[in-house]
């Protein structure tokens, strides 16, 4: 299998981190475990620029079909996992656990949450990489509040964790770069509560998405470069499935995954395309291999 870049390619083994203790402030949960040595996997494309674009509270089945018009022409161009599942209810503790591998023992939409875990984030720079986190309504870069408007905190994970929040990682999404390669190498974009469906339709949401994204979609598939396109839970049911999709360079396109892939999986995806060690939970699932191209 081959792809750009390389010297990128995934399937070195992790180097094993010492842990080191840090007390958590007065009523925060214990810190995440560090980052653990992973087995090595096969290699995943080393793409430039992915764009996750998290969107709120609708069913899987909801989200695939003619209700949803873009979502589902989204996942013809690309890969459509028929088998991913949030982590929880209620929203916040999946959105953590994706930027960090651990819920850090959130169980509530409580705000405000401060944790000195590692992250996602964190990872990156540390790693010489890029990150930062898009939400719509914030009203400026850098700013922890809970909520201004439609902007809410609890579905910006990054904000939870201090050595991203500041104003050159947590920023508003009409800083989204309309020139592309200018993009970090990994960036979350949340829309605001109505285009994010959590208080408007469907309709709203599949509007937004192909409004603001299909024109980086569309340039990804040629830039060595991938969006995925997720929820957070589903509707309050016990199944807990959503929409997952992945769309871009060495991406299959029409195919429909099987994998079995939660917000972990997702993590640990993310990680590997990256070089990075799995943090928490993410170190017990496996990258997504299936839906990537041989050439």
């Amino acid at each position: 299998m081959r792809f750009p870049r390389a010297s990128g390619l995934i399937g070195i083994p992790a180097l094993a981190l010492l842990a080191v203790s840090i007390s958590a402030p007065h009523g925060s949960p214990p810190a995440a475990p560090a980052a653990r040595p992973v087995a090595k996997a096969a290699a995943l494309p080393a793409f430039d620029h992915v764009v996750v674009v998290l969107f709120e509270n609708k069913n899987y089945s909801s989200l695939t079909g003619s209700s949803a018009p873009y979502f589902t022409n989204l996942a013809s161009q690309g890969t459509l996992f028929t088998k991913s599942f949030a982590l929880t209810h209620p929203s916040q503790p999946n959105y953590i656990g994706l930027f960090s591998g651990s819920q850090q023992g959130v169980g509530n939409d409580d705000c405000p949450k401060n944790f000195r875990a590692d992250s996602l984030g964190q990872q990156l720079l540390t790693a010489g990489r890029t990150f930062k986190g898009y939400s719509e309504a914030l009203p400026s870069a850098g700013y922890t509040g809970c909520g201004s408007g439609k902007y809410r905190r609890k579905h910006a994970p990054w904000v939870d964790f201090p050595t991203v929040n500041g104003a050159s990682y947590n920023v508003p999404f009409s800083a989204f770069p309309s020139d592309y390669s200018k993009l970090p190498n990994v960036a979350f974009v949340t829309p605001d509560m109505c285009n994010d469906m959590h208080d408007c339709s469907i309709g709203t949401g599949d509007s937004w998405l192909k409004s603001k994204l299909d024109g980086y979609a569309q340039w990804a598939k040629t830039h060595n470069s991938l969006l995925v396109v997720t929820f957070d839970e589903d509707h309050s049911t016990s199944v807990n499935q959503i929409y997952t999709a992945f769309v871009g360079a060495h991406v299959k396109t029409g195919y429909k995954s099987t994998t079995q892939l939660n917000h972990y999986g997702l993590l640990r995806t993310l990680e590997d395309i990256n070089g990075l060690p799995a943090l928490g939970s993410a170190a017990g699932k496996s990258p997504v291999t299936d839906a990537w191209t041989t050439s």
